[in-house]
């Protein structure tokens, strides 16, 4: 049976083809004869190598930075936009109901019935911004913001656009024309003074460019805000055709002061004598002005000197009658001259006391000087009548030096009263006063006895329990307890008045010395006071004095070529640097002044700081920080102080007399000056023969000659008279074959100098050796 075999292949062929749907039988063939087999192939796939990995550490990538800390929101303003209007209803266009506008709007109230009139009342309340309030309030109020920023930009900015605009104003009324400068068309311009050239440029149109290129021509280095001279600019403005007037701007003081010249006298009445006394150190005035006193002032002044300005009101009797006389008791010393200048300018009459044994002196000569320019006159007394030294040749040679200086006796028929007298015997004192007396009566002199007061400030001093403190002289008018007062610099209240002699007063009368307390600081020795309204009239005219003050402290000065060599010169200064504490104002200007003497060319005293008051914490401190020394004149160190200078090593020096002062002040400046350098000449020897030594160079067999030559001196080389050689140094001295230090005269020996070989056979050498002597001033 055949079928079977073929099940087999049937089996084959349907797993080697996808079945399919069966077929109708058909009618079976005679089976095929097989194909021949192929091989099975097998294809060998490469296999993928595996990755390498490198050996060793491997190496991170950085990972980028990432911001640490709060994150910073900037938060923006809120953007004010207005609401968009609604768009119209989507459908065909046609006449809006009732004319009121567009259907259905949102924002607005509802659509009046009755027409195109109520409509058009909806549509002007839109467009005023009704149902919008909160939106126009906001747009305001920026609108006012922004406003307000523009403002304030325009303040702070220049005034450049400022006068933009100005110009065009004015060239807008002119027709279009712009107005022409002073600088343009000439003519006369007003300026107060000061000014700076800035200001100069903006009154005459004359550029600011123009005016320093003109001033720098001249050596003037200067700015658009350097000041300058009134006369310097009057000067260039001529180019200009310009006449600068220049006005002095009035301050408060001036003001003041012009008020008072103006002013009516209220109750004039005969007043009492200003006396000053005057005259060469320890020449008995304060003695005299003692006996004068009843008083012992003398004995308890340091150094028996005066060194300060004292007032004094004295009651005397002249016959049956007691008056009053108001002495100015000044210093002799030469340091106090700017108190006797004072002092001549307040008094009415001056005494001049000289001495009897010592005669006319350079103090006695500038006394008379200051009277003289003060224009007052003159009594002569002729003091320490008793002594032995005292005779009539003396007494007749002091007329004649008198006469000299423009004071003629009246013996000699001049018209200068001379009074002898002894303050130590008590002599011809009354005749002084009597002769005071009647110049005081030829000079009829009077003042206000009413209204308010004026006067002249003698001194200034700080005072524990009543702090600045200031002797005046009133010369006119009633200053009592309560007005308000300014002193140059000073201002207050016065709130006590002291006499001369302790007592507590409510008022005082004209030519009457008292101590005021109540003043912020110390007024200058000088100074003339007024009494004020207000106390802020009195703060004014203060300010602006201290203004001035400080602008003068501070005003730079003029750089000129002069300046500039001088600034090089004062950096190879050396310098001295002080800090003044004094007990009163007027001893301050004293030592300031003493310092600015000692001053040369080559060591400069400078004063740090000057002041009133006793040595403190801050004064050791500035000295310590500007290696500066501390002086005190009639003043003490705190404890707090002492203790602060003994750490930081800083000198205190307190004193008493101001002869100390000033020479110790030279002496330590001439500590600082550079040694003189001297010449001292050893001796000399004649050479006689020159030796040339290998590696060694000329050596010179020498006679001494006279003197003594010593190793290490230094060697000066003569030939034919004619110094050759200068400032070599002898480096070898020998005696025979063995060194010596020193070779004396008669004496032969070999003499090597250092670095020079070029010595003849008769060529002198002069040994000698540089020394340094201390300079004095």
């Amino acid at each position: 049976e055949e079928p079977e075999p073929a099940a087999p292949a049937a089996k084959a062929s349907a797993s080697a083809e996808p079945e399919s749907p069966p077929e109708p039988a058909a009618p079976q063939a005679p089976p095929a004869a097989e194909p021949p087999k192929r091989p099975a192939v097998t294809m060998n796939k490469p296999e993928r190598p595996k990755a390498v990995t490198p050996a060793g550490p491997k190496l991170k990538t950085k990972k980028p930075a990432t911001l640490s800390g709060p994150k910073v929101v900037r938060i923006e303003a809120p953007e004010i936009v207005d609401r968009p209007r609604s768009r119209p209803p989507a459908g065909p266009r046609g006449p809006r109901p009732g004319g009121a506008g567009v259907g259905g709007e949102p924002f607005g109230p509802p659509a009046a019935p009755g027409g195109a009139g109520a409509g058009g009342a909806r549509r002007n309340k839109r467009r005023k911004g009704a149902g919008r309030e909160t939106d126009s309030a906001g747009r305001t109020r920026w609108r006012e913001q922004d406003l307000a920023e523009r403002e304030a930009r325009l303040s702070r900015a220049g005034g450049f656009l400022r006068q933009r605009r100005r110009d065009q104003k004015v060239k807008q009324r002119s027709g279009g024309r712009p107005a022409q400068t002073p600088a343009q068309k000439g003519g006369k311009v007003q300026l107060a003074a000061p000014f700076t050239i800035k200001d100069l440029s903006a009154a005459t149109g004359v550029k600011s460019s123009d005016i320093i290129k003109r001033l720098f021509l001249e050596g003037v280095m200067a700015t658009v805000n350097s000041g300058i001279d009134p006369e310097k600019a009057q000067e260039i403005m001529i180019d200009y055709d310009i006449d600068l007037e220049v006005a002095e701007a009035k301050t408060a003081e001036e003001a003041v002061q012009e008020e008072f010249a103006d002013r009516e006298a209220v109750d004039v009445r005969p007043r009492d004598p200003v006396v000053t006394i005057l005259g060469h150190v320890d020449h008995g005035k304060t003695s005299l002005l003692d006996r004068i006193r009843d008083a012992n002032v003398a004995e308890g002044e340091a150094g028996g000197i005066t060194q300060a300005t004292s007032a004094f009101r004295v009651p005397v009797r002249l016959g049956d009658e007691s008056k009053h006389v108001v002495f100015l008791d000044t210093p002799g010393h030469e340091a106090f001259t700017a108190m006797r200048a004072r002092g001549a300018k307040v008094t009415d009459i001056v005494v001049l006391v000289v001495a009897a044994d010592d005669g006319v002196m350079p103090q006695t000569v500038e006394s008379i000087n200051h009277a003289k320019a003060a224009g007052v006159p003159i009594i002569v007394a002729l003091n320490k009548i008793d002594k032995p030294e005292a005779t009539d040749a003396n007494i007749q040679r002091i007329l004649g030096q008198l006469a000299e200086h423009g004071l003629n006796p009246v013996d000699w028929g001049g018209d200068t009263e001379v009074v002898r007298t002894s303050a130590v015997k008590n002599q011809g004192v009354d005749e002084l006063l009597e002769t005071i007396d009647l110049q005081a009566q030829l000079l009829e002199l009077t003042a206000d006895f009413g209204g308010p007061a004026r006067g002249t400030v003698i001194e200034s001093a700080m005072l524990e329990g009543m702090g600045a403190t200031a002797n005046v002289l009133v010369q006119d008018g009633v200053l009592k307890i309560g007005d308000c007062l300014v002193a140059g610099r000073a201002f207050g209240r016065v709130r006590g008045i002291v006499d001369d002699r302790g007592r507590r007063l409510d008022e005082a009368g004209p030519c009457m010395p008292v101590r005021v307390a109540g003043l912020d600081e110390l007024p200058d020795a000088g100074d003339k006071f007024y009494v004020v309204d207000s106390l802020r009239k009195a703060q004014d005219a203060a300010e602006q004095r201290r203004q001035r003050e400080r602008e003068r402290d501070l005003a730079q000065p003029k750089v000129t070529l002069e300046s500039m060599l001088t600034q090089m010169k004062d950096a190879e200064t050396r310098e001295l640097r002080v800090i003044i504490k004094a007990d009163v104002q007027g001893s301050v200007d004293v030592l300031r002044k003493a310092a600015e003497d000692v001053t040369t060319d080559e060591v400069r005293v400078r004063v740090l700081h000057a002041a009133v008051g006793g040595v403190a914490e801050s004064d050791v401190l500035l000295a310590d920080a500007s290696q500066a020394v501390i002086i005190g004149f009639n003043v003490i160190a705190s404890a707090k102080a002492r203790q602060l200078a003994e750490q930081k090593g800083v000198q205190v020096r307190l004193y008493q007399v101001i002869y100390d002062i000033t020479d110790d002040l030279k002496k330590a400046a001439e500590g600082l000056l550079e040694p003189e350098i001297r010449q001292e000449i050893l001796g000399h020897a004649e050479v006689r023969k020159v030796f040339k030594v290998s590696k060694v160079g000329a050596v010179a067999g020498c006679y001494v000659t006279d003197g003594v030559i010593e190793r290490n001196a230094l060697i000066r080389v003569t030939r034919d008279d004619i110094v050759i050689e200068n400032d070599r140094v002898l480096s070898q001295l020998k005696r025979f074959k063995d060194d010596a230090k020193e070779v004396r005269a008669g004496q032969e020996c070999g003499m090597k100098i250092d670095g020079y070989d070029d010595i003849k056979e008769g060529d002198i050498l002069e040994c000698y050796r540089n020394v340094e002597v201390k300079r004095t001033l």
